[in-house]
């Protein structure tokens, strides 16, 4: 079994990391920081906006059962890709919508499907996902990792996390677990 990595930021980083669990070909999903210019960041500092990172779940996948245009599709989804450093009530440019490639293929598949789905008018706005070869990750301390799961009963994870999972279920039902 061949394994693949992926790199996604679509807000806070609890949202995307509960998504992409939840999806038939995800092995590992792990919360962290990328796409800055700090070594290590402390969760602390991003959120002050001090490195430059963007809150992006780290996915490894199985591409014979899920691939990466599905995920992407999935990410353009669950997310709103066409506001600048937000996602909701979450403000900062550690959550804008951002894909870190980890290949020249997946720079391609990004670039060809953000194009796509700009010019087909789904959004009333253009996107604005950056797309940024992949770096560096540096995980988030466990406290975020698997939050979603660990914490559904939490405001944030009741009217922020769960009308996407809810959205995941109902437009992607054929890809969950």
């Amino acid at each position: 079994m061949k394994l693949e990595k992926a790199t996604f930021g679509a807000g806070c980083f609890w949202c995307i990391d509960a998504v992409l669990r939840k999806l038939k070909g995800v092995e590992k999903v792990e919360s962290g920081f990328s796409g800055g210019h700090i070594k290590n960041p402390p969760y602390r500092e991003v959120v002050q906006g001090r490195t430059g990172h963007a809150e992006v779940a780290q996915v490894t996948f199985n591409p014979d059962i899920i691939s990466y245009q599905e995920l992407l599709e999935i990410f353009f989804q669950v997310h709103d890709p066409t506001t600048l450093n937000r996602q909701g009530a979450d403000v900062g440019e550690h959550y804008r919508s951002i894909i870190l490639t980890h290949s020249q293929k997946q720079e391609e598949i990004a670039l060809k499907m953000k194009s796509k789905i700009d010019e087909s008018g789904i959004f009333e706005n253009p996107i604005v996902t950056e797309i940024k070869k992949f770096e560096d990750f540096y995980p988030a301390e466990e406290v975020h990792q698997d939050f979603y799961n660990r914490n559904e009963g939490m405001p944030y994870c009741t009217f922020v996390i769960k009308p996407k999972v809810d959205k995941l279920k109902r437009l992607f039902a054929d890809k969950l677990r």
